[in-house]
């Protein structure tokens, strides 16, 4: 099973390998961190701002990888939701302990399409899609019983019926505007690989002190 699952999340961000492509290194590592038995590699850490600029982060799941950009999916109603609407730009990063490498990545963030959302929502079993419709994400709750009633409930409510995607459940898409490789290496002497979008949308590489 724990095989079937790392090969599914491969499928995601599968695609061909090369050095001056960093999506493709990014494909690369994200196999290797799979291979590598790394529990989770799509948990990822993302970072948001207000618009006043007072930060949160919190982890993640990938959902996919493309040159179109990295995309997560939640609730707009979630503080990262809220977030991302106010001020549109986040930060992910990723750390593979069993394969020694982390990679960063920053850019902006746009909401995925509602055909794109409903395409991901009938992937997910249904107790998930239960959970969603259940929760409001980020909002105070009185006891973990009153959650879990109201899943229940509309578990029955919803028997033998497809679950509808709630309005507020919807995906974002990070386009990446600056990717860095991290290597680890004895003696704390690290690599760093930078790679920067260019105002013709292809990348500028450069290496950074450990």
């Amino acid at each position: 099973m724990a095989n079937k699952r790392s090969a599914k999340r491969q499928r995601r961000v599968g695609g061909a390998a090369s050095t001056s492509d960093p999506l493709a290194r990014f494909r690369r590592w994200y196999a290797a961190a799979a291979r590598a038995g790394t529990a989770q590699p799509d948990a990822m850490a993302l970072a948001t701002a207000e618009r006043g600029g007072a930060p949160s982060v919190r982890f993640v799941l990938l959902k996919q990888a493309d040159p179109r950009g990295f995309v997560f999916f939640t609730d707009v109603r979630s503080r990262k939701g809220r977030e991302l609407r106010e001020n549109a730009r986040a930060a992910l990063a990723f750390h593979w302990g069993a394969i020694g490498r982390q990679v960063r990545i920053e850019g902006r963030v746009r909401e995925v399409s509602a055909d794109e959302a409903d395409a991901y929502w009938r992937t997910r079993p249904r107790e998930s899609q239960l959970a969603a419709s259940s929760s409001f994400q980020s909002a105070p709750l009185a006891s973990r019983a009153v959650l879990v009633r109201r899943w229940r409930d509309l578990a029955r409510s919803l028997a033998g019926r497809d679950v509808p995607r709630p309005p507020s459940w919807t995906g974002f898409r990070i386009a990446p505007q600056r990717i860095e490789f991290w290597t680890h290496r004895d003696h704390r002497l690290h690599d760093r690989e930078l790679f920067t979008r260019t105002a013709g949308g292809g990348w500028r590489r450069s290496r950074l002190h450990p």
